[in-house]
């Protein structure tokens, strides 16, 4: 009896979305690492959590797979682009790698429509919802970064967005929370 309820297309483009929140996490990681070289650890501890954040969407990708009777498969992350030589940089960043990723999540969507694979149209609107926030996120911290002064901020108001930045609430569940395995 056939117990993968995912067909073979679904069940690459799924695997794909995996590798895409793990570089998402990468990407992140970097940015982190970049930040806190430059001593803004406001802004450092941001990113890492963000990077968590990214790990946590991954998996509950890989418990939908596995719960729908699919095979995860782990692929090799490509590294992430260069590191930021600025706070603008480093958010422009930040807003390229969500709003690439909300694209592929809206790929997953119209797969699941024109396969009428209801159960994963259904499991992907969370991430749909997530992207939202996401970007929209982005775009605030961008701003923030612009007001700051862009590229030509002084040290006092890169000191300040750090601070600010460093205050945003970031509080996410673990995939167990959001997809518990009863």
């Amino acid at each position: 009896m056939q117990t993968n309820r995912l067909s073979q297309e679904m069940s690459i483009a799924l695997n794909s979305q995996v590798t895409l929140e793990a570089f998402a996490a990468q990407v992140y990681l970097m940015l982190s690492s970049w930040a806190d070289d430059a001593g803004l650890d406001g802004i450092s501890a941001f990113l890492l959590k963000h990077s968590q954040e990214e790990r946590v969407h991954m998996a509950k990708i890989m418990e939908y797979i596995q719960e729908r009777g699919g095979k995860v498969t782990i692929e090799a992350i490509p590294k992430p682009e260069p590191e930021p030589k600025n706070a603008q940089e480093c958010f422009e960043t930040v807003l390229k790698q969500e709003i690439e990723n909300s694209e592929a999540i809206y790929k997953l969507v119209d797969l699941s429509m024109a396969e009428k694979d209801w159960a994963t149209f259904n499991f992907l609107q969370w991430l749909v919802a997530e992207q939202r926030e996401e970007e929209k996120l982005a775009l605030t911290l961008l701003d923030k970064v612009n007001l700051a002064g862009g590229k030509e901020a002084s040290y006092a108001s890169i000191y300040e967005l750090n601070k600010d930045i460093g205050g945003t609430g970031q509080e996410f569940p673990t995939a167990d929370e959001e997809n518990p395995l009863e």
